[in-house]
């Protein structure tokens, strides 16, 4: 099973869950992964800390549940940004534009970017295989879709993929540059000149 359909398979929070992973997130963000213990996320989650033991038995079980259900979330925004009854060109244009926003304005991301380099940059640049296959087979999957309603010619979308996964973490690590990633239309406008044609697609297409 890969990354991708271990995220969008995973068992949805039950209620329970839910209290938990909001409270590790928030001490997430305010004290970075490193520096939260588990009593913190038990007193954000209004629960003992034999309580959070039961349900996590060690912080890094805790941190991937929370990685997970980000994962998913984010997935599921850059979905619903998408009108899979539009033309293969807006289809790419806006998950493009969904994509790059949702990296580059990532609270958690951002944070540990930040505060924690030591950690994250290694699991973002020399280590970023499971990464980039994650981006890589939910973009395949996105080209295979398109594929199938015949709105995109046939080839290997893997290739393709990979180059927009690279793409996508190298804007996530150094938004800063031409690629107008915080300028929606903008945006719109580099997707339908420069990423388009890496699909096969005419840009002009409506």
């Amino acid at each position: 099973m890969t990354l991708l359909q271990r995220i969008l398979r995973a068992v949805p929070e039950d209620a329970d869950q839910g209290p938990i992973l909001d409270g590790a997130l928030a001490a997430f963000l305010d004290f970075g992964i490193r520096r939260t213990s588990m009593n913190e996320v038990a007193k954000r989650s209004g629960l003992s800390p034999a309580t959070l033991y039961r349900r996590f038995a060690q912080k890094s079980q805790l941190v991937e549940a929370v990685a997970i259900r980000e994962a998913r979330r984010f997935v599921e925004a850059v979905d619903r940004s998408v009108d899979h009854d539009a033309s293969a060109v807006e289809q790419v244009v806006e998950g493009f534009v969904a994509f790059a926003e949702g990296l580059t304005r990532n609270r958690l991301l951002t944070r540990l970017l930040t505060t924690e380099p030591e950690v994250t940059l290694p699991l973002l640049t020399t280590q970023a295989g499971p990464f980039l296959a994650l981006g890589r087979d939910y973009l395949a999957e996105t080209i295979g879709r398109l594929q199938k309603q015949g709105k995109v010619s046939a080839f290997d979308p893997e290739p393709p993929a990979e180059i927009l996964a690279r793409l996508a973490l190298s804007l996530a690590l150094t938004p800063q540059g031409i690629i107008p990633v915080n300028e929606p239309a903008a945006a719109r406008d580099f997707a339908r000149e420069f990423i388009t044609p890496l699909l096969r697609l005419d840009p002009g297409a409506l």
